[in-house]
């Protein structure tokens, strides 16, 4: 491991001065091939490459998408004294090209790991004490992780630079600096890899156990089915905002002409991903036991998106998260603030990142539909208090006792994934531990201050996020007992199943059963609400819209904004269907934190007040991340439009 880490370092001081497409200098070529002769020596250089992914990929902090969209408010306090977090400053509209939020293209980051993949293509078969069968798998293993640094790189970029082999260090600058590829050229190269890659893989149920966060059929397939999904979009299919953007060589980067087929393409790889993954024992998360049918939903809900020491029936693909404090510090700032003389209290929970009222809002009735289109939704304006008769509802929200309609008969991933006033959270593994979340003023959950205080911690909306903390580990044990054996979960089926619905809806001219209906159906059913055909023919408002590919496409697109809530998916799904500039510009809401009775605290009824207002997205700029301004002159390659 200490020539591994001289290496590294050497590496990227050679990498700090020169071009990020260069590779390692000739006087360390001997020390690469010496790596290179045993097989320990060569699993430590795979672990880098997988490194140098899976931080900024899985880390809360490092990854804009769980903080950059419209799903999560948090105020000056956690910029100021968190600015790690970058994705607020994206959301904020403050992107630049001189020092861009999110930079993954630059070399020490992305390219470098693609150097480093190569390197291990180069020289893994130098191993002496390693079987050609378990060289063929290693191999396996890090194309398709190399097939993930490029997939990273273009929904962030677009059009990237391939680097199918390193070139010579002694290379001419001009052979170093390669042109940026077309985005097709680029979609080809990542699925070419990913093909090659599941020849060899195993998939989960067979890999050692010691090789359970590397690449494996299920996620190899997984990925495939998400390049191919994101080349159909609008974003990367036929968008003629890029018409005129073409790389040095004067190729067009974008073909402005939609194509259709590129859709059934998408569909297709999700079928046989789905067909791969329930052949090798994956499933929905689902049979877990409650004191009632709904809190046994929602234990399924909750667990679907957590695992401990790689064993998970849904999760396609996994990751060790490389900052181990990553989830302990996303935790910290979502859990809860106590007062410190409360049994709960954990100096570490700060509470002040919340889900914003577009997300409260974005959840189904218990109906399956959107509150606006649910004619039998029984409690009349939404803004007004009402109560809870159902036992149904038990431990969910409290029974006869004034509540806002908003809070009531919703689905049950309303109540897995979002605490809201006057309904209850389990916090902890015994009957004792089930709290009445009180968010006044001066209450147990809400500000103890009298003002907002951008020099303290506060939770501004009025919610708290339970969605990917889990429900039986006490606040106060939470960064001890809330971490351990925790991955992460990378892709997971029921993203499978709405990557189905949606390119098989886009690419057939009306909707049909076996392909749209279907495949959202079964996320629904483990959901605990209707199938979306019992749902809008016999609930809503509009029971023709499921009819149509266009009413298909708002419902389908609504599945994913539900189910992958707060899971960094948003972010990128609103980039890729063109919709971010109509969803990104609008001030967010919360309540009136400040008030100490329903009356102030709700607005007296008069809907959610703006709590954050420093929102900007630019279209069509800000669809793509910018290049750093000196790397495009260092690598003479083009910027990104209108950066």
């Amino acid at each position: 491991m200490r020539y591994l880490r001289l290496i590294i370092v050497s590496v990227l001081f050679a990498l700090s001065s020169c071009d990020y497409l260069d590779v390692v200098p000739e006087n360390d070529i001997e020390t690469i091939e010496t790596i290179f002769e045993k097989r320990e020596q060569a699993e430590d250089w795979m672990k880098t490459c997988y490194v140098i992914l899976t931080a900024p990929v899985t880390s809360v902090m490092e990854n804009p998408a769980f903080t950059g969209s419209d799903e999560i408010v948090a105020g000056e306090y956690m910029r100021n004294r968190f600015p790690a977090y970058e994705g607020f400053f994206i959301g904020d509209g403050l992107q630049m090209s001189q020092d861009p939020y999110g930079n993954i293209w630059k070399s020490d980051e992305f390219y470098a790991g693609i150097r480093y993949c190569n390197i291990f293509f180069e020289n893994i078969n130098h191993v002496y004490n390693m079987e050609q069968a378990e060289k063929d798998i290693w191999t396996a293993e890090i194309k398709a992780l190399k097939a993930h640094f490029y997939f990273e790189l273009m929904r962030r970029y677009g059009p990237i630079i391939l680097v199918p082999e390193n070139v010579n260090a002694n290379a001419d600058v001009e052979e170093m600096q390669l042109p940026r590829s077309p985005i097709d050229t680029c979609v080809n190269a990542i699925v070419q890899l990913l093909d090659e890659a599941m020849e060899v893989l195993p998939p989960f149920s067979q890999k050692d156990q010691s090789h359970k966060g590397y690449y494996c059929l299920e996620g190899a397939a997984a990925l495939k089915a998400q390049v191919l999904l994101f080349a159909a979009s609008p974003m990367f299919n036929g968008n003629k905002n890029y018409a005129g953007f073409v790389n040095k060589a004067g190729e067009q980067l974008f073909n402005p002409e939609y194509d259709s087929e590129k859709w059934k393409r998408a569909a297709e790889a999700a079928d046989t991903a789905i067909q791969i993954c329930l052949q090798n024992g994956k499933k929905l998360i689902d049979g877990n036991v409650g004191v009632t049918p709904m809190l046994g939903v929602m234990a399924d809900i909750e667990n679907s998106v957590l695992a401990r020491n790689f064993v998970h029936d849904e999760a396609l693909q996994m990751f060790v998260p490389q900052k181990t404090a990553s989830h302990v510090f996303w935790s910290s700032k979502t859990l809860p603030y106590f007062k410190s003389t409360d049994t709960d209290y954990s100096g570490s929970n700060l509470g002040c990142i919340a889900p914003s009222i577009k997300m409260v809002e974005l959840y189904y009735t218990e109906n399956g539909l959107p509150i606006e289109s649910d004619k039998e939704w029984s409690f009349g304006t939404r803004y007004q208090m009402g109560k809870e008769t159902s036992p149904d509802y038990r431990n969910v929200v409290p029974l006869n006792t004034e509540v806002l309609n908003l809070h009531l008969r919703r689905e049950p991933r309303f109540y897995a994934h979002i605490a809201a006033d006057r309904c209850y959270w389990q916090m902890g593994p015994t009957t004792s531990d089930l709290k009445l979340v009180t968010a006044y003023q001066g209450e147990k959950f809400g500000t103890q201050a009298d003002v907002i205080n951008n020099s303290v911690p506060q939770n501004l909306t009025g919610y708290w996020m339970k969605k990917g903390s889990y429900s039986n580990v006490k606040p106060a044990r939470y960064a001890v007992d809330g971490v351990n054996g925790n991955v992460a979960v990378v892709f997971r089926l029921a993203e499978l199943y709405l990557m189905k619905a949606e390119a098989w809806n886009e690419y057939l001219e009306s909707p049909d059963y076996e392909h749209v209906y279907a495949p959202l159906n079964v996320i629904r059913e483990r959901a605990g609400i209707p199938d979306v055909e019992t749902s809008w023919i016999n609930y809503s408002n509009a029971p023709d819209k499921i009819k149509t590919k266009e009413g298909m496409r708002e419902i389908i697109h609504r599945e994913w904004d539900i189910e992958f809530a707060f899971e960094g998916r948003r972010f990128w799904n609103l980039r890729r269907w063109l919709t971010a500039e109509s969803e990104l510009n609008e001030p967010l809401y919360g309540w009136n934190i400040l008030g100490s009775s329903a009356d102030v605290f709700y607005n007296n009824y008069n809907g959610p007040v703006p709590v954050w207002t420093k929102r900007a997205f630019a279209a069509p700029r800000d669809y793509l991340f910018p290049l750093r301004a000196e790397e495009v002159l260092k690598a003479n390659c083009v910027q990104n439009p209108n950066w």
